[in-house]
């Protein structure tokens, strides 16, 4: 097996690293809801736990869990939604070991705790301290209020196209899209997705001087948009996979 080969083997769409953050972006998600964290912390989170395991060689030194724990308590931090270490704790180990008993407050207790700050400062270290992100969102919140107008309004009304924008947006975190692509061509392209889904189309698009994404990022092309498409569709193919 050639070098290139084995590497792409390591981390590609259905890799066993890209499974584990899979199913670890998953924890994340689940604990952030049940700790009462809004849509932008849960995805600060994630973004970093995903640029950490970027920086880093593979998960193999680190415990992933460990680092998607202290995540949540960073990007609790960052988004001003503070956690306490203690529920993150509970809310981690009931998900991870649903049949046991509630953490009691002994020595394993204050040892996970510890483990979670130091794992913190660690991330802080290796993201050289860059822990604030732009995320798609309030592109993509920009996006439904600009196209809205244009688009057939029988059409968008019975078309949910902005819940499964939003549904996409989220997902694409299982896949670290938000490490690998800008947030506003992440934002173009989980919408686009969501009007193919339906089968709406920006009316003028065949007659206007450039696609109508063009307009809010112009760096952006159809390749690109087919690409992260295409990441995103792989993150469902991997998720029944799993499933």
């Amino acid at each position: 097996m050639e070098p290139d080969q084995a590497a792409s083997d390591q981390t590609g769409p259905g890799s066993a690293e890209t499974k584990i953050h899979f199913k670890v972006t998953r924890f994340i998600m689940e604990a952030g809801v049940k700790l009462g964290l809004r849509s932008i912390p849960v995805a600060t989170a994630c973004t970093i736990y995903h640029r950490f395991f970027a920086a880093t060689v593979a998960p193999g030194p680190y415990d992933p869990y460990l680092v998607a724990m202290s995540a949540l308590y960073l990007a609790g931090k960052v988004e001003e939604q503070h956690l306490r270490t203690r529920d993150i704790i509970n809310v981690s180990h009931r998900y991870l070991h649903p049949q046991s008993e509630p953490l009691a407050l002994d020595s394993r207790f204050w040892e996970l705790r510890d483990s979670i700050v130091q794992c913190e400062l660690l991330m802080l270290r290796v993201l050289g301290f860059r822990v604030s992100f732009r995320h798609p969102h309030k592109y993509l919140l920009h996006y439904l209020l600009s196209l809205r107008p244009w688009l057939n309004r029988h059409g968008w009304e019975r078309s949910p196209v902005s819940a499964a924008a939003w549904a996409l947006l989220r997902d694409s975190y299982h896949g670290g899209l938000c490490v690998r692509y800008p947030p506003q061509h992440v934002a173009v392209a989980v919408l686009q997705l969501a009007l193919d889904c339906y089968g709406l189309e920006v009316p003028a698009h065949a007659q206007a001087q450039k696609p109508w994404w063009q307009v809010f990022s112009e760096d952006l092309s159809k390749a690109q948009i087919d690409q992260i498409i295409l990441d995103l569709i792989q993150i469902y193919t991997l998720d029944a996979e799993i499933c």
